[in-house]
Parts: structure tokens; sequence; C-alpha cells
């Protein structure tokens, strides 16, 4: 198990994204807007909750440090 030190905006961030790529697949599920303005908002949040979440992991996989057993 490794463990990660992550500030409160850090964590916020994360958060966020994450927020943006499942309201981004929620639209393409839905069916209550115009089918070409909801795949344009679906494809468009989903692709930038996905694309930031690749900087995020890569902080968090540099940063995190073997947990010691006590």
């Amino acid at each position: 198990m490794r463990h990660v030190d992550l500030p409160l905006h850090e964590l916020a961030f994360v958060a966020g994204t994450r927020g943006m790529a499942g309201a981004g697949v929620g639209l393409l599920l839905a069916g209550f807007m115009a089918p070409e303005t909801r795949k344009t908002v679906g494809w468009t949040l989903l692709a930038l909750g996905a694309l930031s979440t690749v900087p995020i992991a890569v902080s968090l996989i540099r940063r995190s440090q073997p947990r010691q057993l006590s």
C-alpha cells in the first residue's frame, strides 16, 4: 500500500475533474437536450475531465511513498 499526502485544494481539483467527466457521461446518456448540443457538451466535458486526470495522476504517483509498517 502507498501513502500520499494530498492538500485540500488538490483534492478539490481531483473531485472537480471527476465531476466534469461524470457530467459529460451523464449528458451523453441523457435525452433531454437537442442531440447535437448534448453530444458536443457531453464529449467536451468528458474529454476535459479525462485529459486533466493524467497530470494529476502523474503528480500523485511521483509523490507517493511506500507505507512503512510498524
